[in-house]
């Protein structure tokens, strides 16, 4: 094994995809192999420098970011191995999500469930805890059946509900603190056809029949705009078929040119001229007309997002997104906030993972976003307010400010967590100051 073949940049400046973090780690590194990143990870441990992975930086918080050696997993990409009768499919850790969803396409397969894009790799959805929105099927991170971790002393650890179960249990949204992953095996299953319908919907409505939306259907989500009364809804239910896609032309008008050009320009003008705000929302909250189409899983789950923003996330218990939602919207409209996103809702059922949003309790994941460049801590932190009064959970990699104090008492197994962690990494060779926060020393 030689490590010449990693691509090394001395001096760099890393910058997420919102542009809100910056980074400047020491040196960056894109290892091709499992074999070059163990190396990697026990040079930089030898130097004195703390490890990071990231992914496409589509995470909100400085998760990832690092002065020391940032690892960049590009190169360990592609199918490391698929097994139609067990039904799984093994990935490299820096495998997109859409290079996943289209190889398993072209296999006949597809993951259950999914979240709303496909820029992220599978390590670094996975290990911030991205999800979609399910009655029954839960988060990326609850589809792994195994993964392969490179660990503190450079070692490969293989983990599942066979091998090193405890381990397996914490590393499936692991956060970046317990080693780099390196490799995840998903369960699959044949692929299905889902068909989406969109609808307009008045805000009473929605919260009348939440839980009615959320029981007949396997996949419910909507969107609230601010300063107005109204909500575009989707919900998404396996097909018999025949597939009938979105048409290119409407799906364009739609998809790319009212959901991103003119949302741009919208948001563009909304950020320099606050007071267009609210005239401007009861327009868009009004441009989609409803749709109904069927196709494949990822292509109903998942739409293209262009415009680039700054997102706060909470998952609260499902039985109070009604009352959660009415105080945000009643916060909103006495405060003269002036909000040009809409606020997207969606459920998960509970999981087993000691730090996943779903732990332990049926779930209701509220998002709030801003238009890059506008002003977002007023809004962010009289709607995080409203979350954690009422037990909210914020998503791993969006923005919060909550510590390991509180979060310890707001996940049953933050003990569990941390003891893997002590075990596997106790010199904090993974550590950074966001991990410092959330789980501490």
């Amino acid at each position: 094994m030689a490590v010449r073949t990693v691509k090394t940049v001395r001096s760099s400046v890393w910058r997420n995809w919102a542009g809100n973090v910056t980074a400047r780690p020491a040196r960056i590194v894109a290892p091709s192999s499992t074999q070059e990143l163990a190396e990697v990870v026990r040079r930089a441990a030898a130097e004195g420098l703390k490890v990071k992975a990231v992914g496409t930086g589509h995470s909100f918080t400085t998760a990832a970011a690092t002065d020391g050696l940032l690892i960049r997993p590009h190169r360990m990409a592609g199918v490391r191995g698929l097994d139609r009768g067990a039904g799984t499919v093994t990935v490299a850790a820096g495998t997109s999500l859409r290079q996943l969803n289209e190889t398993l396409s072209a296999h006949g397969l597809s993951l259950v469930n999914m979240g709303d894009i496909m820029e992220q790799t599978v390590a670094g959805a996975t290990s911030t805890g991205t999800h979609g929105t399910g009655r029954d099927s839960a988060s990326i991170a609850a589809q792994i059946k195994g993964l392969e971790l490179v660990t503190a002393d450079g070692s490969v650890l293989r983990c599942s509900a066979e091998e090193n179960p405890e381990i397996f249990a914490a590393a499936r949204i692991g956060l970046g603190a317990l080693g780099v992953v390196s490799e995840i095996t998903f369960g699959v299953e044949p692929e299905f056809l889902l068909t989406a319908r969109e609808e307009p919907m008045p805000f009473d409505r929605v919260m009348a029949d939440f839980e009615q939306l959320v029981a007949e259907n396997e996949h419910f989500e909507f969107y609230w705009f601010p300063h107005t009364g109204n909500c575009n809804t989707k919900r998404n239910n396996r097909s018999t078929g025949p597939a009938s896609p979105v048409g290119r032309v409407s799906g364009w008008v739609d998809d790319e040119l009212l959901s991103n050009g003119i949302f741009q320009v919208a948001c563009s003008v909304g950020r320099a001229v606050p007071a267009t705000i609210p005239g401007i929302a009861k327009i868009s909250s009004r441009a989609l007309s409803a749709r109904t189409y069927t196709d494949i899983p990822y292509k109903v789950f998942t739409s293209p997002r262009r415009v680039r923003f700054l997102e706060m996330e909470y998952a609260v218990p499902r039985e109070a997104a009604v009352t959660v939602l009415r105080e945000l919207k009643a916060t909103v409209e006495r405060s003269g906030l002036r909000v040009s996103f809409p606020v997207e809702v969606r459920t998960a059922p509970a999981d087993d993972i000691p730090l996943s949003t779903a732990s332990g309790r049926e779930t209701a994941y509220i998002a709030v976003h801003l238009y890059r460049g506008t002003p977002h801590r007023a809004y962010f932190t009289a709607a995080e307010q409203i979350m954690i009064a009422h037990g909210g959970r914020p998503h791993w990699g969006k923005l919060h400010s909550r510590d390991a104090a509180y979060l310890a008492g707001v996940y049953p197994r933050f003990g569990e967590f941390a003891a893997v962690r002590d075990r596997l990494d106790p010199d904090r060779l993974f550590t950074n100051d966001y991990l410092r926060r959330v789980l501490g020393d």
